[in-house]
């Protein structure tokens, strides 16, 4: 398979992501729509081609992980482990309701698939931190992914783990900023603003940094990631500029952290994201 036919399979992937977040979250009726929906494209990428993953065998040891720090972004993940088919894609449809296994973030104790149980924003870092260094001490050729958001940056447990891996030299780490430039109390830069950029702080860490310029598009974050390989004695961090809510016609524009929006509107976003699906493969 060439290049062009991978991107459009991805491109595929992405949208099939989109719809199964909407129908997770809309099972629930209200959740975070925008940072799910922004991260629909590197999940993508990242369990549709780059990552090295047995869904048969979840514990793998020699697997490739994933950690979504910004844990509340659990739906996005819920609706990519279902269609990779680590369990039913209906079985994420109780979001968030007494006794299930679909917390509103992500428990590894009760979603299969789950590499690590994350929620209280900048601990998902240091855990994926912790993971990479004991995986590169037990001579595991894999890699560990972890997604972060741009508020989420405001948080000082990243930049200590972000200082670590460095020192220690973490070349199987690449961290994604999910850099949507909102957060739950409004744009990033009025609430917390991260002077020269979230970029320029990792690279002054001493991190190998690659600034993507539409983190939604899958060609771009596959590109990076390739590069990132490359990269020996650095931990990489790719920033995603994305934007919040991707997808959603009743978050999209208001870049909205959490939605609750009526039925009539649920039906509206899921029936465009079905338009959408069939559009995209309809395309060559």
């Amino acid at each position: 398979m060439d290049k062009k036919q991978k991107m459009q399979q991805l491109r595929v992937f992405a949208a099939e992501i989109r719809l199964e977040t909407l129908k997770v979250i809309a099972s629930r009726g209200f959740g975070h729509v925008g940072g799910s929906m922004s991260m629909a494209d590197a999940m993508a990428v990242l369990y549709g081609e780059v990552m090295n993953i047995d869904p048969k065998n979840p514990r793998w040891e020699d697997r490739d992980w994933f950690v979504l720090s910004k844990g509340h972004g659990g739906p996005v993940m819920y609706a990519t482990l279902g269609l990779k088919g680590y369990y039913p894609m209906e079985s994420a449809y109780t979001l968030n309701q007494p006794g299930t296994d679909f917390p509103s973030h992500t428990d590894r104790m009760k979603t299969v698939g789950v590499d690590l149980t994350t929620g209280s924003l900048g601990q998902g870092m240091s855990e994926a931190v912790g993971a990479a260094l004991g995986n590169k001490a037990q001579g595991r050729n894999n890699h560990v992914f972890v997604a972060v958001g741009d508020g989420e940056c405001d948080e000082g447990q990243i930049w200590e783990a972000a200082q670590f891996a460095a020192h220690y030299k973490l070349d199987n780490l690449v961290c994604l900023v999910d850099d949507n430039k909102r957060q739950l109390d409004g744009a990033v830069a009025d609430v917390m603003g991260h002077g020269k950029g979230i970029g320029a702080k990792f690279d002054a860490f001493g991190w190998n940094v690659i600034n993507i310029e539409d983190g939604n598009d899958v060609e771009q974050i596959y590109d990076a990631i390739q590069a990132a390989y490359q990269v020996k004695g650095q931990p990489t961090c790719l920033i995603l500029n994305t934007t919040k809510g991707k997808g959603a016609t009743f978050a999209e524009p208001s870049g909205a952290h959490s939605s609750q929006p009526t039925q009539e509107q649920w039906d509206e976003a899921i029936a465009a994201s079905e338009a959408e699906l069939a559009a995209i493969r309809a395309q060559k």
